[in-house]
């Protein structure tokens, strides 16, 4: 037993293939989207407004496609499910080099978001939630952190295909390498459960005469889905899905505020470096902290970082050494969308149905990604400046802190009802 209890859980190689899955979904391929924009839309003749609403195509796809995807990973093979999912994701990407017109990327766009919502949204939590019992917090902090660090190593790469190769052939090229790559990794690292390893989630110990039963009812304990739905703390934590991606989102807009307050395009684009060192940092410290101290004072302490980050956008702008530290405070926080946001519906309401529940209020995100990015380009376009919004940001993080107090509340009447089982 002692032999086995040295040796390497199963579960830190299922977290090796979801960081490269997901590193290779959301990292390679959608954190570069954008450096196709330009020459596509000049080499097709199309206006940008026009080429992007394939994003807001994108987005609904994902809203619709949500609540269905966690029944699917609850019910089938994860890697059948989830192969299927980057060959959809993959060979979207790869299509979008042989079209020709902009509806193209519209039709696209909706294979791509069903790939993308297994990939980049949900396998990575509900995996994590399965098999970490222990170290879920600094788990879900690495794969934050390994995601980040794969997109800054091919978005140069991506870059450079695209001013040497074209963007046709880049399309293809990174949509077909990231599927020969993903489907080996997940038919080799990852599983559904533990027990298809003959194995205990890490942090769950054998059961024992005594305590048999305790351990099993622990394994999966939790409030149904049922129950959850119809719950304060269900629509709290939509709302605080939907408010911590509208303020991530907010991200895209930074170097054309930092432009109109002065700075030249070469300093806005390279603070955002600071950004992504901050986001670095912030999920494996929001990953530690969500072990030591909890998910609920680890998001509490997020949004004051937050609000703090947005006070010095607003006060401090003149000063370039106190704006980089905004941004990077800035990134800090933005990486609790990928990291606090499953530890936070694993708190609230445990195993039981989490696939289900994560999948449904993650529609809160989709949301968001369709109404924060052009809402921020509008209140620019009305006031003639991103005041506005920086203002409506404070009062959305001090809505956050009221949804996660209203939440853990709300949790704690369901458990002393019973509703925990």
């Amino acid at each position: 037993m002692s032999e086995k209890k040295n040796k390497l859980h199963f579960a830190w190689l299922v977290l090796v293939g979801i960081c490269l899955m997901v590193g290779l979904g959301k990292g390679a391929m959608n954190n570069s989207a954008g450096l196709f924009l330009a020459p596509v839309a000049k080499d097709l003749g199309v206006g940008m407004g026009n080429l992007t609403l394939y994003f807001s195509v994108s987005a609904i796809v994902t809203m619709i496609f949500l609540p269905i995807s966690g029944k699917l990973m609850a019910k089938y093979d994860t890697r059948y499910i989830l192969s299927i999912a980057i060959i959809l994701q993959g060979g979207a990407f790869a299509l979008f080099g042989v079209m020709s017109s902009v509806w193209g990327w519209y039709i696209l766009a909706i294979p791509l978001a069903v790939g993308g919502v297994f990939i980049t949204v949900i396998a990575g939590p509900v995996l994590i939630n399965t098999w970490f019992k222990k170290h879920n917090g600094l788990a879900l902090g690495i794969m934050g952190a390994a995601t980040g660090l794969i997109g800054a190593f091919s978005q140069p790469i991506v870059g450079n295909l695209i001013s040497n190769q074209g963007w046709r052939q880049s399309y293809m090229m990174v949509g077909i390498v990231a599927i020969v790559i993903a489907v080996p990794i997940i038919f080799l690292f990852l599983r559904k459960s533990p027990q298809e390893k003959g194995l205990l989630p890490l942090g769950m110990s054998e059961p024992t005469s005594n305590e048999g039963g305790s351990a099993n009812t622990s394994e999966n304990s939790g409030i149904s889905f049922a129950v959850a739905k119809k719950s304060a703390a269900f629509f709290s934590l939509i709302t605080f899905f939907f408010i911590i991606t509208s303020f991530g989102s907010f991200a895209i807009h930074m170097p054309t505020y930092l432009m109109h307050k002065g700075y030249d395009v070469t300093f806005a684009g390279n603070i955002m470096s600071a950004y992504m060192v901050g986001s670095l940092i912030g999920s494996l410290v929001f990953g530690i902290f969500s072990d030591k101290i909890g998910a609920k004072n680890t998001t509490l302490f997020a949004m004051v970082i937050g609000i703090i980050s947005v006070t010095l956008l607003l006060f401090f702008a003149n000063s370039a050494m106190i704006i980089t530290i905004a941004v990077a405070l800035f990134g800090f926080v933005a990486a609790s969308i990928g990291t606090l946001s499953p530890a936070i519906t694993s708190a609230l309401f445990g195993s039981k149905e989490y696939s289900q529940i994560y999948s449904t209020v993650s529609m809160g995100l989709a949301v968001a990604s369709i109404i924060a990015l052009p809402a921020y380009g509008y209140v620019y376009d009305l006031a003639g400046s991103y005041t506005p919004a920086l203002y409506a940001l404070i009062v959305l993080l001090i809505i956050n802190i009221v949804c996660i107090l209203i939440a853990f509340n709300s949790k704690e009447k369901m458990v002393k009802a019973g509703l925990w089982k």
